[in-house]
């Protein structure tokens, strides 16, 4: 889209959080976005989910706080179809003044990896499953949204039902609107397991367009919620006694001819997908705090719940964490299922196809899938808490291979302050924090 008869605009960087830190500027800025016109602390990129600085973190006090540039990535502007007034955002990324990329940005992080993959001649495309919570927050705790028809609370699970989906049909029609005006592929939607929960399909392509994408339907849902009296929420598990909420990557490598790396003609896959599979399994444990980056994150790995507890790998199985689904050989592709819906996308593909193509590159080599239910099984385990996983991505060798080691102690840093401030917090309140945050 051009700006059009827009008057102001908004620029935003992606936080490690996932969220949006920028600036809101007159149409005037527009046409110098590309000469480094923006300037923003190197430090706002590293903020905790309050907002508050990090202590000890060296890009404050150590480094004077000094600013860095944001430069147009190739995605903007997109209109912002939540708001009121007709509104555009151009999506950033963090530059040093020498034109170098600050490596605590982690959409350079997934860049990172991806040129890894263009420096064999292949090309990553992913899709994502979108899962989300409608919610009724005016009250002291969370609950299901009322039916729109009825004026009613929402009774009973909805899994995969058309009236639940014809109830929310005035909402629903309005986010597939707004996707196509901001170039989501929006596809299939279905009724969740969760009381008030839907999933959104969003089409493969390239993978740093996939999450692109899964980065600014965060904010649409979100936005889109309160004009509809409700609030939307990608929490990992917002509802105690309901479903959690996934985004489930599915991915496949291309050649330069086009031609997809993991088929073999057949149902099994290619060693480069045995490999890859064998990666990401390696890697599953140490990336738990990147799966699961928050508080609230844990209460969603639970067993026999959908969400995996352990790294297993099979073909169409939805109790594994690794899925490879059935269908045509030539979309042939792994499913990778352990992220919960509170995540930052950038970062999740990081970790996912930096983990499968260290398994490529090394040959490393896939266990036996799985049959029957991995919840019986006994497996090598995801961090059961959020202290752990971020000791563990902390020291672990795979991660320092996937991301940069200034990304990793940022996050570290990040983690831990959050960690220290919600445990003084009241476990009930814990969702006033998230909700609209994740």
């Amino acid at each position: 889209m051009t700006l059009g008869n827009i008057r102001t605009f908004r620029v935003a960087a992606v936080d490690l959080n996932g969220q949006m830190r920028g600036k809101r500027l007159p149409r005037s800025a527009y046409e110098k976005l590309g000469e480094g016109s923006v300037r923003m602390p190197l430090s706002v990129m590293n903020v905790d989910i309050w907002g508050a600085d990090i202590k000890d973190s060296p890009l404050v006090f150590d480094s004077g706080d000094a600013d860095g540039v944001l430069l147009p990535t190739d995605r903007g502007p997109v209109p912002m179809p939540w708001l009121d007034v007709p509104s555009a955002l151009v999506p950033m990324s963090m530059y040093h003044d020498t034109g170098a990329p600050f490596l605590g940005d982690p959409r350079h992080a997934l860049a990172t990896v991806l040129e890894r993959y263009a420096s064999r001649g292949w090309t990553v495309r992913a899709g994502i499953e979108m899962e989300f919570y409608l919610v009724d927050d005016s009250g002291p705790f969370l609950m299901p949204p009322q039916n729109p028809q009825s004026n009613r609370p929402l009774q009973g699970n909805a899994i995969l039902s058309l009236r639940q989906l014809d109830s929310f049909d005035a909402f629903l029609s309005a986010v597939y609107e707004a996707c196509d005006d901001m170039e989501i592929p929006a596809q299939s939607t279905i009724s969740e397991a969760g009381l008030g929960q839907f999933e959104i399909d969003l089409e493969h392509r390239e993978a740093m367009r996939a999450a692109d994408d899964a980065w600014l339907f965060k904010s649409l849902i979100k936005g889109m919620a309160r004009k509809f009296g409700m609030a939307g929420t990608f929490m990992a598990k917002p509802l105690r006694d309901e479903a959690g909420t996934g985004m489930h990557v599915h991915f496949s490598v291309l050649d330069q001819a086009g031609r997809n790396i993991f088929d073999n003609g057949g149902p099994e896959g290619t060693p480069f997908l045995h490999s890859a599979v064998a990666g990401c399994l390696e890697a599953m444990p140490a990336s738990t705090l990147i799966f699961a980056p928050h508080g609230t994150s844990y209460d969603r790995f639970v067993d026999s719940s959908y969400a995996p507890t352990g790294a297993c790998w099979a073909y169409e199985n939805r109790t594994a964490a690794l899925r490879i689904p059935g269908g045509h050989s030539v979309a042939r592709r792994i499913e990778h299922r352990v992220a919960g819906g509170d995540n930052n996308p950038y970062l999740v593909l990081a970790a996912i196809l930096g983990a499968a193509f260290e398994g490529i590159e090394d040959a490393m080599t896939a266990p036996p899938p799985i049959h029957g239910n991995a919840y019986d099984l006994d497996l090598p385990r995801l961090r059961p808490d959020w202290t752990s996983a971020i000791d563990t991505f902390e020291s672990d060798e795979l991660m320092s291979r996937i991301f940069p080691a200034p990304l990793t102690r940022n996050l570290v840093l990040t983690k831990r302050q959050e960690n220290a401030i919600l445990s003084e917090m009241p476990r009930d309140q814990h969702w006033v924090t998230y909700l609209e945050a994740v």
